[in-house]
C-alpha cells in the first residue's frame, strides 16, 4: 500500500474542500500520532473542518503503519506449509492501514476541543515467518474491513499548533488467510488447504487484526481561520 498516495490524496481533498467552501469559515490541519494502534505504530492524517454550511461533522483521512506479534510459527507451518519441524523461527508481523473518520466536537470542555470519532478502516496485514536452518520462509497476509470509535483531545500549544491525546477500539472482520498456496476463507471456501485444518484454526494461528485497541500521542497544525 502506497502510503505517500494515500496522504497525498487526503491533502488533494482538503484543499478542494477548502478552496469551494467559505475562505473564512473552512479549517484544514494535518498531524502525525504514534502510539499503540493494532500493535505499536505511526499515522499521519488530513482533517477538514466547517467547509460545508450547516455539516456538523469534520472528515478526516489518515495512513499509517504497525508492526505486531505474527502468530504461532509452528503452528502456521504446518496449517500453510508443511509438518516439519526442523529449523529455529523467527517470526516478524506488520500492517499498512488507511481511515476515514467522521468527527465531532461535543464541546465538553473550553480549554480544549473533545472530539468524539467514528468510520470505517482498511488494513493490509502480513505475517512473516523464517525458520533458520529449516528452509522455510514464508508469509501469510490478510486485508481486512473495519469500524471503529474513539476520543480525542487537542489542546492548543499555539494558535496554530495543538498536542492531541487520543483512545478508542477498533474492530476488523474476518478475512482470507493467504499463505504459500493455500487461502483459508471464513466461509469454509478453501484452497489447497493442508489437511483438514480448518480457518478457524488458521485465524487462531495467525495474529491477524480482530478487536483492537488505540492509544495515541501526537501534534496537529491547523491551517485557515
Amino acid at each position: 500500500m502506497n502510503t505517500s498516495r494515500v496522504l497525498a490524496l487526503a491533502l488533494g481533498l482538503a484543499i478542494v474542500a477548502c478552496a469551494t467552501g467559505s475562505a473564512k469559515a473552512t479549517r484544514f490541519s494535518v498531524g502525525v500520532q504514534g502510539g499503540l494502534r493494532a500493535g505499536f505504530g505511526v499515522e499521519g492524517n488530513a482533517m477538514v473542518k466547517d467547509f460545508a454550511q450547516g455539516f456538523p461533522m469534520a472528515l478526516r483521512l489518515a495512513a499509517g503503519y504497525s508492526r505486531r506479534e505474527a502468530g504461532n510459527a509452528a503452528d502456521a507451518r504446518r496449517i500453510f506449509i508443511n509438518d516439519a519441524t526442523n529449523g529455529t523461527p523467527e517470526e516478524r508481523a506488520w500492517l499498512w492501514d488507511v481511515r476515514f473518520d467522521f468527527i465531532y466536537d461535543f464541546g465538553w470542555s473550553s480549554s480544549a476541543d473533545i472530539f468524539v470519532t467514528g468510520g470505517v478502516r482498511y488494513a493490509a496485514f502480513t505475517a512473516n515467518f523464517k525458520f533458520i536452518g529449516g528452509n522455510e520462509d514464508f508469509d501469510v497476509t490478510s486485508n481486512q474491513w473495519g469500524l471503529g470509535v474513539g476520543m480525542e483531545g487537542y489542546f492548543k500549544i499555539t494558535s496554530h499548533l495543538d498536542f492531541v491525546l487520543g483512545g478508542g477500539v477498533d474492530y476488523y472482520f474476518a478475512a482470507t488467510l493467504k499463505g504459500h498456496d493455500t487461502e483459508y476463507n471464513p466461509d469454509g471456501d478453501h484452497v489447497n488447504p493442508r489437511d483438514d485444518y480448518t480457518y478457524d484454526e488458521a485465524d487462531d494461528a495467525i495474529n491477524q487484526l480482530t478487536w483492537e485497541p488505540r492509544a495515541l500521542i501526537g501534534i496537529a497544525y491547523s491551517f485557515g481561520n
